[in-house]
């Protein structure tokens, strides 16, 4: 079997991919825009060759690398990047050189528009917010009228995480959003205009075969939601679960079913409500979100493999070279929780005090690369915990700013009730 995988360097675990085909007897044949002589030992040693070109993102060198390959391999069965930047190039290339196994880029385009997304949630029962395109002022008021006040959320019809997101609080707010990219903008860029979901971020996550069964499962939960960072500039943090909850289990093979997903490993988001939310769903339930035909992103699918003592890479694999899973958990299953820092704030505890409190719980640490660390903050710290309640101390240590640490030791000088008396006993 011969698979071409394009960016085998960028995400820096990504190169696991191909080892893992390679253990499978598969063909790993990288195609990617950094130089041979600066990639890593491990991508170089998981690949059998390496194709590089300039800029990834022009097709023309990307085809002729593809053609290359065609010709010293022989017939690709597969190509895949498991990287939503490059996807639709993926697709392309399936179709110009008739590549048997993924989506053409029709099918991908329905999949990856947030409009298209809303009828396939229905069919598959899942409850979804009210949406609609973003047209002209007046139509778009209407709608917002029709849902019943602002605020709204403003996101690309097409995108990923919180890039162009907004929070839409008034006329004026929705007047700007057209004039910089709707109808009335230079240069429109279709967007569509949701109800606000006040809930809590989760994402059930799987590899699925050819009939779309998953055989791997993960459930993922986002204290602050990405667009809550991005906007709000706030340290990011969030967890891989050793156990997925069977309801959201039961969502995401519903919409596996009725998108039509098969041989993917995908990355479906989903709200677990506040509150209620009228017409759509009871505070505790979920709401679909949106559906990515990809992993998580960044070095998540790390956290999953701490999470559930397994390698997910392998299962992947396994799904591409033989339709099912040949790769068992090699021992318990733990949480695993993910904190970064930003480079802008000033935190209290340095680096130092961070390992020497959690080093036995920290399983990963380091830079973030640029390209995802709007999304990821600047450092991170990845550790293994025994329950939520030693995830969230971890988080919390690791977020602590100097300021907020201050305020704690000078109220505990000042002691309790400031401006007035204690509370007595059992008050």
């Amino acid at each position: 079997m011969n698979v071409v995988f394009v960016s085998p360097q960028f995400p820096s675990v990504y190169w696991q991919f191909c080892a893992a085909l390679r253990r499978n007897g598969a063909h790993a044949l990288g195609l990617g825009d950094t130089p041979y002589d600066q990639l890593s030992s491990e991508v170089r040693a998981s690949l059998d060759e390496y194709y590089w070109v300039s800029d990834l993102s022009d097709y023309e060198q990307v085809y002729r690398g593809f053609a290359y390959f065609s010709y010293r391999w022989g017939r690709i069965d597969w190509v895949e990047s498991n990287n939503e930047y490059w996807l639709a190039q993926d697709a392309r290339l399936r179709e110009d050189f008739n590549v048997a196994h993924g989506p053409r880029p029709d099918e991908l385009a329905r999949w990856q528009s947030k409009a298209a997304q809303k009828p396939l949630y229905a069919a598959a029962g899942v409850p979804t917010a009210r949406q609609t395109r973003l047209t002209t002022f007046d139509e778009t008021r209407w709608f917002i009228g029709e849902m019943g006040h602002y605020p709204v959320f403003a996101k690309p019809e097409v995108g990923v995480g919180a890039c162009g997101t907004r929070i839409l609080r008034s006329d004026d707010d929705l007047r700007a959003l057209l004039a910089d990219h709707g109808s009335e903008g230079a240069e429109p860029v279709p967007y569509v205009i949701e109800q606000l979901v006040r809930g809590e971020l989760c994402s059930w996550d799987a590899v699925l075969d050819s009939r779309g069964e998953p055989l791997f499962e993960n459930q993922e939960e986002f204290p602050p939601s990405m667009a809550d960072v991005v906007h709000g500039g706030l340290d990011m943090s969030y967890l891989s679960l050793p156990e997925v909850d069977a309801e959201l289990s039961r969502l995401g093979r519903a919409a596996v079913r009725a998108f039509g997903l098969a041989s993917r490993f995908v990355h479906l988001e989903f709200f677990r409500l506040v509150e209620d939310l009228p017409g759509v769903a009871a505070a505790g339930e979920y709401v679909g979100l949106e559906v990515n035909v990809r992993p998580p992103g960044g070095s998540t699918p790390e956290m999953m493999n701490y999470a559930h003592a397994i390698d997910v890479y392998q299962v992947w694999a396994d799904m591409v070279c033989f339709d099912e899973r040949r790769t068992e958990p090699g021992g318990p299953s733990r949480l695993c929780a993910y904190a970064s820092r930003r480079d802008a704030h000033r935190y209290a505890h340095p680096h130092d005090e961070v390992m020497a409190r959690w080093g036995e719980r920290v399983v990963a640490h380091g830079r973030v690369p640029d390209a995802l660390s709007d999304d990821l903050g600047n450092y991170q710290y990845t550790a293994c915990l025994e329950s939520r309640a030693q995830a969230d101390e971890f988080v919390a240590f690791v977020h602590e700013r100097e300021r907020e640490r201050h305020a704690d030791q000078k109220g505990a000088r000042e002691g309790p009730g400031r401006g007035g008396p204690a509370a007595e006993p059992g008050a």
